[in-house]
């Protein structure tokens, strides 16, 4: 009897651990996957997985446990129910009403979000306590939509997953996290990057389906309702099978190997999701190469010989004040340029600067976010463990590049295509004394194209030389540091530029628009005066990918 109780649990418990397993089938055979698994480690990533994923749904299927245990008919007789729908009633009016209640002291939705569940909650309640002839097909209703809830939020989960190691090549960690703070540019850059429409309507199709499956399969155990000590056997099972998984999920977490994605695809997203939401960083030890101690001292002292860092510099020549372009590009790895051996001919600017400048060849990037190619540039730090120094609260007053130009009395700005608010580059940087120029400063009639990461960067370049002539005006040097935007999912641009349309949405159209606005940019800036007094530095934030083979991240300038 008690067997039967539990189908819903059996039902969704595999229909969850097939998704598991299609999408780990997946990530095996994924072009972003580069590393080779041997007989052995395949069963270990698939064994380590589904206890990985058997532990998470233990867990996640608590709620349904808890709704099985509300299951009753005696709430609802008199006064009980009465009692019952009358605190509810009370409840929904001190969310609805109350200016100051504990639901807006989080901010955000959750005020929304408790408002609908107790409306929802309520007015149930209220049609069986008052519809006793309906209650089994409310009930019923319910019981539905609480699988419908199951069911989608697995699917979703999955198609997630898989686009996130799409994009990233690793399980959920705090870029993710990171993302949900930034609603409105993540939502844009999705709905931009892929046909949402159509994949929201199979998702839907999908989840119907194998609800109403499950529902037809387990409906008829809710005729008779679970007795107490059925509810208590339940209640017992689930108190034990989650305390373990509590406990296990952790130690899973750390079993590591030399193989980075066997690490990620045997992993489960939802406790990486958890474990970097409640940790606010990424795993250092994961994303980046170590040295043990000794070898990197003895690396490091074996460059001095004096074994100090202590020397006199004296200047030959008399101080120059030359103005400073620091033009930092989003995404470019090095190996898109012809120079770095690329024969898709998708820089060809780039690659004509490459022979009459002076070129750095062996420049490794600092992570795989923009934040931590900007604190790199700007505080000329290697990569600080945990969160980038620019997102953190103490990121003012810093010894900045900025700085520097400004103690030598340079105009310092920072010029960014988007809103600046985004991964907290308007703080950092206004708190550091530069003055920012970003997308709330462009007129209507100066954007010619625009996404939901900022405006398009020839559209940036055009500014870029209205604020530099500007500045040049005021007898001042400058120093400009310009974050471009458009080599970005989703890759769009306006359209007859390049040979590549907008519509393709490519990375090779990406890379393709900013080289030709960065050409553009260069043939306005000849035609100005402070062109032959100006030094112009090119260098990526980062490159186009966040794993490898190896945990080295290699970038040009």
């Amino acid at each position: 009897m008690f067997l039967k109780k539990i189908k819903p649990f059996l039902y969704l418990g595999i229909f969850y651990l097939v998704i598991s397993l299609i999408i780990r089938t997946i990530f095996f055979f994924h072009p972003i996957t580069t590393a080779s698994f041997s007989f052995f480690e395949i069963i270990k990533v698939l064994f380590v997985g589904l206890v990985n994923d058997i532990f998470v749904f233990i867990l996640a299927s608590a709620i349904l446990a808890l709704y099985f245990l509300f299951l009753s008919n005696s709430k609802y007789r008199k006064p009980y129910g009465y009692i019952i729908f009358g605190a509810l009633v009370l409840f929904f009016l001190y969310i609805w009403l109350i200016p100051n209640n504990i639901f807006k002291q989080y901010g955000g939705s959750v005020t929304e979000v408790a408002l609908a569940f107790v409306g929802i909650k309520t007015l149930f309640f209220g049609l069986m306590l008052f519809l006793p002839s309906q209650r089994i097909k409310i009930r019923n209703t319910l019981y539905f939509i609480t699988l419908l809830i199951y069911v989608l939020v697995i699917i979703f989960n999955g198609v997630s997953e898989y686009f996130f190691y799409n994009e990233f090549g690793v399980r959920y960690n705090f870029i993710a996290v990171d993302y949900l703070i930034y609603t409105n540019e993540v939502i844009g850059n999705i709905m931009e990057s892929y046909p949402v429409i159509p994949l929201l309507s199979a998702i839907m199709i999908v989840t119907l389906a194998i609800t109403w499956f499950i529902y037809k399969k387990t409906k008829d155990e809710l005729l008779e309702l679970p007795d107490f000590k059925q509810k208590m056997i339940l209640l017992g099972s689930f108190v034990i099978l989650c305390t373990v998984s509590i406990l296990a999920l952790p130690s899973l977490m750390q079993i590591k190997s030399d193989n980075v994605f066997a690490d990620e695809i045997e992993a489960n997203g939802l406790p990486k999701f958890y474990w970097a939401f409640t940790h606010n960083e990424l795993d250092y030890f994961q994303f980046y190469s170590q040295l043990n101690q000794q070898q990197a001292e003895k690396n490091f002292l074996s460059q001095y010989p004096q074994h100090t860092l202590s020397r006199n510099i004296v200047a030959e020549q008399p101080e120059t004040k030359k103005n400073v372009v620091l033009i930092s590009i989003e995404s470019l790895s090095a190996d898109f340029m012809e120079h770095y051996g690329n024969t898709q001919k998708i820089t060809p600017f780039l690659d004509s600067l490459a022979e009459k400048s002076l070129m750095f060849t062996n420049l490794y990037a600092t992570g795989n976010r923009t934040v931590r190619g900007l604190e790199a540039l700007t505080l000329c730090i290697p990569p600080t463990a945990g969160e980038s120094i620019i997102k953190r609260n103490d990121n003012k007053n810093k010894f900045t590049t900025g700085n520097v130009f400004k103690s030598k009395g340079y105009d310092v700005k920072f010029l960014y295509g988007g809103y600046s608010y985004f991964d907290n580059m308007q703080d950092f940087f206004g708190g550091n004394g530069y003055d920012i120029v970003d997308r709330n400063n462009f007129k209507p009639e100066e954007i010619t194209f625009a996404n939901v990461w900022g405006v398009a960067d020839e559209d940036m370049a055009k500014k870029a030389i209205q604020v530099m002539n500007a500045e040049a005006k005021s007898g001042k040097p400058f120093f400009n540091h310009w974050m471009t935007v458009s080599n970005h999912r989703p890759f769009t641009y306006p359209d007859g530029r390049i040979d590549i349309p907008g519509t393709a949405k490519s990375r090779e159209g990406g890379v393709k628009y900013t080289d030709y606005s960065l050409k553009l940019f260069f043939e306005m800036a000849k035609k100005q005066d402070w062109y032959k007094n100006t030094v112009f530095v090119i260098i990526a934030d980062h490159c186009a990918s966040s794993a490898g083979k190896t945990e080295d991240r290699k970038s040009v300038v």
